[in-house]
């Protein structure tokens, strides 16, 4: 079975973006380096962040997303960001009208159906799951092994958390991997079982 990845960038205290969906300074380690990290050279990162995130995104298979993020995003115009394969959206809506069935994107009522579809799509490759909200929710329900977060130097005060609204406990392991970038501090674990 494919491990199971939260990820996402994060403020020092804790948030993905403002109350109006706007990262703002939490992408500048994107666009703060030298080498391009993917086709479109617009993202540009630091030798150690490329390193670091070019192997992570090789070998995502899937990524669960919430509709709140494909909607914001429309879709991503139907492809899969980042070279991923599908995209698992939770959502208790239908596609959008108009929604191209063959693009590789899978609409699953509830995070537990959406982490076994994206394993079963995944194979043995990783299922990524967006932090925020769905990410949160993953997590309390078990189904989180690492946590993968890119730490910023930047406080939001308020906004989006990377969490969302987990509210309970979960211990996880000390960091397995710490990798300083510009403008970003990678950090991954596991999370305690």
């Amino acid at each position: 079975m494919s491990k199971v990845v939260m990820y996402g960038s994060v403020s020092v205290d804790g948030f993905i973006a403002d109350e109006k969906d706007d990262p703002g300074p939490i992408f500048e380690w994107l666009v703060s380096g030298d080498v391009p990290l993917d086709e479109s050279g617009e993202v540009k990162v630091s030798p150690a962040s490329y390193d670091y995130t070019r192997q992570y995104w090789d070998q995502i298979g899937v990524t669960i997303a919430g509709r709140h993020v494909f909607d914001l995003t429309d879709g991503w115009d139907g492809q899969p960001p980042s070279g991923i394969d599908h995209v698992v959206v939770v959502t208790h809506r239908p596609p959008p009208e108009g929604w191209d069935a063959a693009a590789p994107f899978h609409f699953v009522d509830g995070v537990e159906a959406a982490v076994a579809a994206a394993q079963e799509l995944a194979g043995d490759r990783i299922v990524e799951v967006a932090a925020g909200d769905v990410g949160g929710q993953a997590l309390a329900a078990g189904l989180v092994d690492e946590v993968r977060m890119d730490l910023v130097p930047v406080v939001l005060g308020s906004g989006k958390r990377y969490f969302g609204s987990v509210r309970a406990q979960h211990l996880l392991e000390d960091p397995d991997v710490v990798i300083q970038g510009d403008r970003v501090l990678h950090l991954r674990f596991r999370v305690r079982r």
